[in-house]
């Protein structure tokens, strides 16, 4: 080999040692280099103070819900997290079955005194410390990431390299059953009323009544809303397997986009695999799962063509892209379940921003927001409500979750331990 030719490793050896040259220069100059600027900027001192966990609860005009249970209650789980700095976090979850026990009594002594910019340890520790409680780990996870976004100055889609999408189409869950009111005289109307605020996509409740009856019903949604407004329908577990094999063949003669969680529910959801193979409508499901290792069994079982992940149930955002990123590789669609405050929706944009379209093609379905109307813990909890503008959501773009808590409206609804 001539002198004048350099190997590979010559090569890497050069640049290692210009680079080093360059910092050196950077200091003869009196300045900083770039990287050690950055390294020192970066609050790596942040320390956690306090782990809070506030019940919130308003009561509603009217019972309403589901097929299986209509409620006058609206509840929800937040989890606010607090550092030396003076920097806050929030999270949300629900209250089912202990959870919020088990973040008073044992996730929050694993984060006090904690730097939580360590996400990846702390991560670790919440799920060792519950047996795998998805729903503890999710109201953490949300208020970390924020916290860690807002440290950072990086919203949660930044954290993970970026937003696909800057606005994502919102779906309308609504159409309630209301107690002492006919469906007949409730549904079509609310429909319509829903496109013509811009709605393009909605959502309505079915399996209370006679399945003839219930399909009737839709079909007057249909007309009410006309041919080009997304349909999808939720039986929340109202139907037996045949029952839902019949009912879902008639719904794909209304053009429904997709039959949600007909069977009941349960981390097993037994039978679904069953029905998603005898049917053409696309079946969605999987609001209960609790973390990837439940969702993996149910990819792997093909028991949804769509696949729901609540991200304030199953372990938080990272659980979720885990999921969407497994579903995609069994061509199954990731729909994300949001029933949530101000903290689930704005955490539930942040991760639709980062899913892919189903498919490359330029008509591919892309992630759509669940939105349930007449929320008061969504729209008056933050400073800035989300806007509708022709059908869509923009994803908030400032640091962490890219909202502003109003602490005075949660201390409205805030129910006293």
């Amino acid at each position: 080999m001539h002198n004048s030719e350099m190997t590979r490793r010559d090569c890497l050896r050069s640049g290692l040692a210009a680079s080093c040259g360059a910092l050196a220069g950077w200091s003869a100059l009196g300045f900083e280099s770039p990287g050690r600027a950055v390294a020192e900027d970066k609050p790596s001192g942040l320390t956690i103070t306090k782990v809070e966990t506030i019940s919130m609860q308003t009561k509603l005009p009217r019972a309403k819900g589901p097929s299986t249970v209509l409620s006058d209650i609206r509840d929800a789980l937040l989890v606010k997290i607090s550092t030396d700095s003076g920097l806050v976090g929030w999270g949300e979850t629900a209250d089912v079955g202990g959870t919020r026990g088990i973040i008073e009594d044992h996730l929050k002594t694993l984060l006090l005194g904690k730097n939580p910019l360590e996400h990846r340890k702390l991560w670790r520790s919440l799920w060792g410390a519950n047996f795998g409680d998805g729903r503890a780990v999710a109201g953490v996870d949300i208020a970390l990431h924020d916290l860690r976004g807002k440290a950072l100055q990086q919203s949660v889609a930044e954290l993970y390299g970026g937003r696909l999408r800057d606005k994502v189409l919102v779906y309308a869950s609504a159409m309630d059953y209301t107690d002492g009111v006919r469906p007949e005289e409730q549904f079509p109307a609310e429909a319509a009323g829903l496109a013509k605020r811009g709605f393009r996509a909605m959502k309505t409740r079915t399996g209370r009544f006679e399945h003839k009856r219930e399909l009737a019903l839709l079909a007057k949604i249909r007309a009410a809303v006309g041919p080009d407004v997304r349909l999808l329908t939720d039986g929340n577990g109202a139907f037996t397997l045949p029952e839902a094999v019949k009912f879902a063949k008639e719904l794909e003669k209304l053009d429904l986009y997709c039959f949600e969680e007909p069977l009941p529910q349960g981390l097993n959801y037994a039978g679904y695999d069953v029905l998603t193979a005898s049917v053409d409508i696309a079946l969605a499901g999987g609001e209960c799962l609790d973390s990837r290792v439940t969702a993996r069994d149910h990819i792997v079982r093909r028991s949804f063509d769509i696949i729901q992940p609540d991200v304030t149930l199953c372990g938080g955002v990272g659980e979720v892209l885990f999921i969407a990123e497994m579903a995609r590789q069994f061509s199954i669609q990731c729909l994300p379940h949001c029933w949530s405050s101000a903290i689930g929706v704005a955490t539930t944009l942040q991760l639709l921003s980062l899913l892919p379209n189903s498919t490359y093609g330029f008509t591919s379905d892309e992630p759509m927001l669940e939105l349930y109307d007449q929320n008061p813990f969504r729209d008056e909890m933050v400073t800035k409500p989300f806007e509708l503008k022709q059908g869509m959501f923009e994803i908030p773009t400032g640091p962490g979750l890219g909202i502003e808590i109003n602490e005075e409206v949660v201390k409205k609804y805030a129910v006293k331990r």
